[in-house]
Order: C-alpha cells, then sequence, then structure tokens
C-alpha cells in the first residue's frame, strides 16, 4: 500500500525537527553565544533608533556609539556588581553558620527526617570542597570564555547587518518576493527590540522598587539580590516565582524571628505581582503575542536544550520561531497555535502609525 502524501509530509517533519533539536543541542556553546550576541545587537539597534528618533539634538552618527555604550556599560555595571557582592557573601558565611544550622534543624523536625540533625559543616563535607572548587573555577573560565565569544559575535554583527540589505537584494530577485523577505525581518526586528525594551524597562521598576523594600527591611547585600531579580525577570513566568524564593529564603537565614521574613516575601511578591500581571502585559501589547501555556512550554524545552541561556531567551526566540512559520501555508497552523489572539503576524503599518501617534 502506497504511503500517502500526507504521511510522507509528517514523517518528513518529525525527522527535520530531530535533526535540529540535536544539532540545537550539540552546538548549544556556540549557538548560544552568537543568540546573545543577536539579542545584544537587537538592543543596541533599538536604542540608537529610538535616540535618534526621540532626542534631536544628538547627531545620527552618534547614536549608535551613545547606544552601544550605554548597553555595555550596563552589563559591565550588572556583572561588576554580582561578581563584588558574591565575594561578600561568601566572606560572611561563617558569620551565618550559626543561623543555617538552626534552619537546617527546623526543616530536619519539620520533614521527619531519620538520622541525626545536618549541619553547615557536614553539607560542606559531602560536597567535596576540592571537586565544587574545581567546578566553579571551570564555571567561572566557561562563562569568560563565552562573554569573549559573544563580544566577538557581536563586533562582526555590525558590519553583517549593514550589508544585508544587498544580500536580500541578489537572493530574491524578484520584487515581491524581496518585499515579503524584507518584511518578515522587519516584523521579527520589531517585536524582539519591543519585547527586549519593554522587559529591560519593566525590570529596572522591579528592580528599584524591590531594592527600596528591602533596604526598608533591612536585608543585607540588598543590591546583589536585586541585581539577581533584574535577571530573573527575564525568564518569563518562572523567574518571578525564583525571585520570590529566593530573597525570602535569604531573609530566613538573616533574621531570627518572622516578621522580616514575612516583610521580605509580601514586598518582593506585590511588586512581581502587581507590575507582571497589569503593567507589563499592557506594555508588551503584540511584541510577545504568545499562548500563556506556549511560554510555559518554549521554556521548559529552550530551557532543556541550551540551558540558563535558553530559559532567558525562550520567549523572544519563539516569538521569532512564530512569525517565521507564519509566511508559509504549510506551516500557518503551527502558528496560530503558538499565537495567544490567533494573529501571529502583527500589522506592522498599524503599529507604527499609533506609536507615530503617541510621539
Amino acid at each position: 500500500m502506497a504511503i500517502s502524501e500526507t504521511s510522507q509530509r509528517g514523517a518528513l517533519w518529525i525527522i527535520a525537527a530531530g535533526v535540529i533539536a540535536v544539532g540545537l543541542y550539540y552546538l548549544r556553546d556556540p549557538l548560544t553565544q552568537f543568540a546573545m550576541a543577536l539579542f545584544l545587537w537587537l538592543a543596541i539597534d533599538g536604542l540608537a533608533n529610538t535616540l535618534d528618533k526621540r532626542i534631536p539634538f544628538i547627531p545620527k552618527l552618534l547614536a549608535l556609539p551613545i547606544a552601544l555604550v550605554l548597553v555595555l556599560g550596563l552589563v559591565a555595571l550588572i556583572g561588576y556588581v554580582v561578581v563584588d557582592n558574591i565575594a561578600e557573601i561568601l566572606g560572611d558565611l561563617t558569620r551565618y553558620e550559626f543561623r543555617l544550622n538552626q534552619v537546617l534543624a527546623q526543616l530536619h523536625q519539620a520533614v521527619g527526617a531519620p538520622g541525626g540533625i545536618p549541619t553547615v559543616r557536614d553539607l560542606i563535607a559531602q560536597l567535596e570542597p576540592g571537586r565544587l572548587a574545581g567546578e566553579v573555577g571551570e564555571s567561572i573560565q566557561n562563562a569568560a570564555s563565552a562573554t569573549i565569544f559573544t563580544l566577538i559575535f557581536l563586533a562582526f554583527l555590525f558590519p553583517a547587518a549593514s550589508q544585508m540589505k544587498g544580500k536580500l537584494n541578489r537572493i530574491f530577485i524578484g520584487k515581491g518576493q524581496r518585499e515579503a523577505a524584507r518584511d518578515v525581518l522587519e516584523r521579527i526586528r520589531v517585536s524582539i527590540e519591543r519585547y527586549l525594551w519593554v522587559q529591560t524597562m519593566m525590570s529596572l521598576v522591579i528592580t528599584t522598587l524591590t531594592y527600596i523594600t528591602l533596604i526598608v527591611i533591612g536585608l543585607e547585600n540588598a543590591l546583589f539580590w536585586s541585581f539577581l531579580i533584574f535577571f530573573l525577570n527575564y525568564i518569563p513566568t518562572i523567574g518571578s516565582i525564583f525571585a520570590v524564593v529566593l530573597t525570602t529564603a535569604v531573609a530566613l537565614v538573616q533574621f531570627p524571628t518572622l516578621g522580616p521574613v514575612i516583610g521580605v516575601f509580601a514586598g518582593v511578591s506585590v511588586w512581581q505581582f502587581v507590575i507582571g500581571n497589569f503593567i507589563q502585559p499592557r506594555m508588551t501589547g503584540e511584541s510577545l503575542n504568545l499562548s500563556a501555556v506556549v511560554v510555559l512550554l518554549a521554556l521548559a524545552i529552550w530551557g532543556l536544550v541550551w540551558g540558563i541561556v535558553g530559559a532567558f531567551l525562550a520567549a523572544p526566540l519563539t516569538v521569532m520561531l512564530m512569525i517565521v512559520l507564519a509566511q508559509f501555508q504549510s506551516t500557518r497552523w503551527i502558528a496560530i497555535l503558538l499565537s495567544a489572539d490567533g494573529k501571529p503576524t502583527p500589522d506592522l503599518a498599524r503599529r507604527s502609525k499609533s506609536e507615530s501617534g503617541s510621539n
């Protein structure tokens, strides 16, 4: 019996998806570095366009260098604060040892675990400090190497982007095809740039409010924990939960009473809930037109394939995939399922008109 054309197409889709998934996993190191460089470039390009259009006294030639310095300066500042505070926290571990032992004893009794009550020193001994130190050192080395390669990719993206228009003219001879390709790239660029802009602004607002809250309550290293929350807010849904759990756990270790711990939990939760559920969705709009279930599924899949970088980039990568799938009749149904409102390709003309009207 002959295999139908539909069955053949389905089998090819399954095989292609498997091959792509394997390639993404085994090439995750260079691909994640390139993806981070690409999104940094989009952030810099978007900021440069904003400076050029909305701040008239800045010359057009200076918009890109200023945007480059601002974005990379912000990244460097965050990295410096995180590294500096990690060293300070590690130096204070002995001071918190007594309180950590109390927390471990309370957890041991609450769970009803058998055996003696573990201490911090017992846990450190089980972790094999020598092996752990080696793994930490290797992780730092890998992070430094990834940062260098990301910056190298970023440096080459700027001249490559300037030549893209000429390449499209040579790839797509027909005017209709060429305009369609430009339209797809423009949809991706606008959606990702808007997503990154809104996500960064909302993360800055949440970080600032959280920092003030933690300072008022008296949580130590409040700036460090606030910066971690800034990064966690780029992870949809799960990031805000981790932010609340992390700061509450730190407060539980520092404070001997439950009052400040409850204050930290309530304060961080309020900002995450109010901004994340009422303000941010209105500002994000069509730039993240993904179903909530799809966001969680994308987070799980990209996190499995690319680790923590995949979790950070899960939403924008899925938006790019949705826009591309919407361009072909055979895959448009997938894009419709991925979208939140059944319209995977936003109307750029309507968006640009509304944005120009708001300026």
